[in-house]
């Protein structure tokens, strides 16, 4: 079937014969026949200028007896052709020659001398794909359409091959011109950004830079164009369009271009030429549509960008991404390698050959070029995008996108500056990585992170983010969901992804975003994937915003919800606002990352207190410390500690209370009962010491101190043969030693023996 917005011409040389009766067979298969006739208006896949591109579907070629395909090469002036069996991909390659030599006689008929002319293969054996450039769009459109006219006439072997061609050029020069190229030709420097992932967030980052430089500057994005941070047309406008809606701004002085596969495929790029190109990476998206079925040529699409970069301007390519990288082999521009590994081959190639790279050394973000030292920007941890260097993803977009602004005359002390204050929240980076913090009704606060995330990769980077934010021993929570026109596979990929990543999934739907799908349909892929690790019965909604809050409902203190948010972004921040969830900014993420790690974001602090040697300086210090920060559990535990190291324990124990009641966590809430169990033994109170001692042990069991610990306690009071038969059983339990497992039936028996009535 023609795709929409194309113009197909069907052609066959097919005659429907007569049965006996005097009626009509059923019409045969055409022998040749015109799928799409499609105007690419800019720099595309087959041409760095507008082209004509025709996809012809030919059985009357691929069913050829060999000596008959002979022949027609024989008519053609075609030499040494090889025809190959019918059907085989050696006969798609032959009739590929021979459409090339057909587009080269025609163009010379019509005048145009040496046509250019890009010929592949389609889909299937019996299809082809052919481009060739265009000046005027009507006589361009009619070209492509005589195409099947012509290789329908050439099985006619009644008919000469030069009256076919001269037939097809009298309809191509009858035919009106028509208008010129609307692909605009950039009076400003101008930037294109694309790739699978990221390209939103970069575009939106470049841009936050050119304008804290005071440049005057405008973007376009899949949600819609902007200009000075005001959005002008909302909606996808990654392709042409979105160009068209940038450059025309009033008083640009720089326009940066989200350019996305879609448009360059079916229009062509908006732009003839940029100054900066940018490609992230290249992932599973999309594949199975518009032709586009494996990596290499989705890559192949994403280097359209690169190819119309001038000579003078720079070319940003990820490179760790060997697809991405290779993309070098085909600019006339400098490269500028981005990399996360600074000891990347692809670095110093880039270096090596006059370009440049970007890089993350030393916990800084640094420029390497041919003949300098590094150029330290700015260090990651105070990068927000990066969520203190939690977010790889993210990282690498900085790199790329201070790389390209670099690229395109931005300042460098702008480009610093965008990344000391571009941050993931709903101001800057609208539905990416947005952080939220929300209070619940249990107590206690959940993260929740609202993410565009749409695909496996996308998937994998917001679990990665989501375990980095989560509180030791929390929970992640996922809202599961896509675009319909993933395919099936990459839907029940997602589902695995899911059900390895998340403590628990609730699945949702977008009913805007079903692309052709049912909703049960698009539900039973993620189910299927979610099976396929052990994860079952899993609930499924019908709105983003009735699965978050499911989920919330459902988290506790130090969880993360992280929600795959397509379509209800804006109802989603206004009821995470509405019940008292607030913006992350940059000091509350850094504060989860470590806290995650299980440390303090005063954790060099703490280190250095018990560096101190003096007792009262280090009680001194540890108030102070609690004293700057009222109600940091954390830090009056180790101000606890400080008492009960010089010997004041009975001043510890009130300390250890508080932090406990004030909620501290984990890894220090077990090591804080078990020091407040050991003050309570030593000032006398065992007693006290005893459930202290049995809660740390339910929860792990084998704990070694613990067990010790409880020995002592139990000899205080009086349960000398209790204690060493329970110190004996928990050693068994936690020992692995060779020689303890070998008697370890008769140390059980002994220990039975002293406390039979114990388990």
């Amino acid at each position: 079937m023609p795709h929409a917005g194309t113009e197909p011409s069907p052609q066959s040389t097919d005659v429907e014969p007569a049965t006996a009766s005097g009626a009509a067979a059923p019409a045969a298969p055409p022998a040749v026949r015109v799928d799409e006739v499609r105007v690419l208006d800019g720099p595309n896949l087959y041409f760095a200028r507008p082209a004509i591109k025709v996809i012809l579907h030919l059985p009357g070629y691929l069913d050829l007896r060999r000596t008959e395909a002979e022949a027609l090469a024989a008519r053609l002036g075609m030499r040494s052709a090889r025809p190959g069996r019918r059907g085989t991909a050696l006969r798609q390659r032959f009739v590929m020659r021979v459409i090339r030599t057909v587009m080269r006689r025609l163009g010379t008929e019509i005048g145009a001398g040496r046509l250019g002319v890009r010929v592949r293969a389609g889909q299937t054996a019996l299809d082809v794909v052919l481009a060739f450039p265009w000046v005027h769009r009507t006589r361009g459109r009619v070209a492509g359409e005589q195409v099947g006219a012509v290789m329908a006439g050439l099985l006619d072997r009644s008919r000469r091959a030069d009256e076919v061609i001269e037939a097809a050029a009298a309809e191509i020069l009858a035919a009106p011109d028509g208008p010129g190229p609307s692909v605009l030709t950039p009076t400003v420097p101008v930037a294109s950004v694309t790739g699978t992932n990221g390209k939103t967030t970069t575009t939106r980052l470049m841009a936050h830079m050119c304008m804290t430089a005071g440049l005057t500057t405008a973007w376009s994005s899949t949600d819609g164009v902007v200009v000075m941070g005001e959005t002008k047309e909302e909606g996808d406008f990654s392709g042409p369009a979105g160009a068209r809606g940038v450059l025309e701004t009033p008083g640009l002085d720089i326009g940066i271009l989200e350019t996305a596969r879609g448009g360059m495929l079916l229009k062509g790029m908006g732009v003839t030429a940029n100054d900066v190109s940018v490609v992230t990476n290249v992932s599973a998206d999309h594949l199975g549509m518009q032709g586009i079925d494996t990596l290499d040529q989705l890559a192949e699409v994403k280097a359209i960008v690169t190819t119309v970069t001038k000579p003078q301007g720079w070319v940003v390519l990820n490179g760790d991404d060997p697809r991405v990288w290779a993309m070098r082999f085909g600019i006339k521009a400098k490269p500028w390698a981005f990399s996360l590994d600074p000891a990347s081959p692809a670095l110093w190639e880039s270096i090596n050959s006059g370009g440049r790279g970007i890089t993350v050394l030393d916990g800084e973000i640094v420029v390497l070029s041919p003949n300098g030292d590094p150029d330290r920007l700015v260090k990651i941890v105070d990068v927000p995008m990066t969520l203190s260097g939690l977010s790889r993803n993210n990282i690498a977009n900085a790199l790329a996108g201070a790389a390209a602004a670099l690229g395109l005359g931005v300042p460098r002390s702008a480009v610093v500056e965008g990344l000391r204050t571009f941050a993931p929240d709903p101001e800057h980076n609208w539905g990416r990585l947005n952080t939220y913090s929300v209070p619940l009704e249990g107590g206690g606060k959940a993260t929740v992170i609202m993410d565009m995330a749409h695909n496996e990769a996308g998937l994998e980077a917001l679990l990665e983010v989501s375990r980095g934010l989560a509180a030791p021993g929390g929970a992640v929570r996922l809202g599961l969901g896509c675009a319909g026109d993933r395919a099936d596979e990459a839907i029940v990929s997602m589902g695995e992804i899911a059900g390895h990543g998340a403590e628990e999934v609730a699945l949702k739907v977008a009913a805007h975003y079903l692309r052709g799908r049912t909703e049960d349909e698009l539900l039973g892929l993620f189910r299927e994937g979610l099976a396929k690790v052990g994860v079952l019965d899993v609930p499924s909604h019908y709105t983003e915003l009735a699965a978050l809050e499911t989920l919330v409902q459902h988290a506790h203190d130090g969880d993360v919800v992280a929600l795959m948010c397509h379509a209800e972004r804006a109802e989603v921040d206004a009821w995470v606002r509405a019940n008292g969830g607030k913006v992350d900014d940059a000091r509350s993420i850094r504060r989860k990352v470590v806290a995650a790690r299980g440390e303090h974001e005063l954790e060099s602090e703490i280190a250095a207190l018990w560096e101190t040697t003096d007792d009262a300086a280090r009680i001194a210090t540890a108030q102070q410390l609690v004293d700057d920060h009222p109600g940091d559990a954390r830090l009056v535990f180790e101000l606890a500690g400080a008492h009960d190291t010089s010997g004041d324990e009975q001043g510890a124990i009130g300390l250890y209370e508080q932090a406990l009641s004030a909620g501290l966590k984990e890894p220090h809430r077990h090591r804080a009962q078990l020091q407040l169990a050991s003050s309570l033994r030593v000032v006398g109170r065992p007693a006290e010491a005893l459930p202290l001692l049995h809660d740390v042990l339910a929860s792990r069991p084998h704990n070694t101190a613990a067990l010790m610990f409880r020995a002592l306690v139990q000899a205080d009071l009086g349960q000398e043969r209790q204690g060493l038969a329970d110190l004996i059983r928990g050693t068994l339990e936690a020992t692995t030693d060779v020689d303890t497992q070998a008697y370890r039936r008769a140390l059980r028996a002994y220990a039975d023996e002293l406390s039979p009535a114990a388990d």
